[in-house]
């Protein structure tokens, strides 16, 4: 079980991403990805993502909403099953780090992260955004104006998605 957070600048509308770019042996190495991690034994997931907020980007979340959840059968590296909600947060106190263990953490324009979920748009080489294939499927949901959350599945196959299907309600 994990948890998944995008920290959202509206004023500005760009989003906080790690790059990860720090451990040689990180699956998600060369991935820009929102924060979050597995949860800790007895913990909920309110207080387990605002636990992996601080200790990845240093700051305290006041504001945050669930906006759904995915269940990645086969997404780990030896096959496992994930499953993790999808917050989005808006509101913090503090200012945000530069660089976790993990990798660099830096603001993205949120266009351009939701232009990245387009496989058939072109985009420049400097506006290339490598990122999981199946984050582009459920991406713009998380910052959609819908307010239902969304509930998916997503199985894995050899590091890549091999369908995506979801709901709302």
């Amino acid at each position: 079980m994990g948890t998944l957070a995008y920290i959202i600048n509206r004023e500005r509308s760009e989003v906080l991403l790690i790059h990860r770019n720090k451990r040689s042996h990180d699956e998600h190495l060369g991935k820009w990805n929102g924060l979050g991690g597995k949860l800790e034994t007895h913990e909920d997931i309110a207080s387990g993502i605002r636990r992996e907020i601080r200790e990845e980007a240093g700051i305290e979340v006041t504001s945050m909403t669930m906006r759904g959840t995915i269940s990645w059968p086969g997404f780990g590296p030896n096959g496992e099953d994930w499953f993790s909600p999808l917050f989005l947060i808006d509101g913090w106190i503090g200012d945000p780090g530069s660089s976790n263990n993990e990798g660099d953490l830096e603001w993205i324009a949120l266009e351009r992260i939701l232009q990245a979920c387009h496989p058939d748009q072109q985009l420049r080489e400097d506006a290339a955004l490598p990122m999981w294939e199946g984050d582009r499927y459920f991406l713009p949901l998380v910052f959609d104006d819908d307010p239902r959350p969304f509930h998916g599945v997503m199985p894995y196959s050899n590091g890549q998605p091999t369908s995506w299907t979801f709901e709302r309600w």
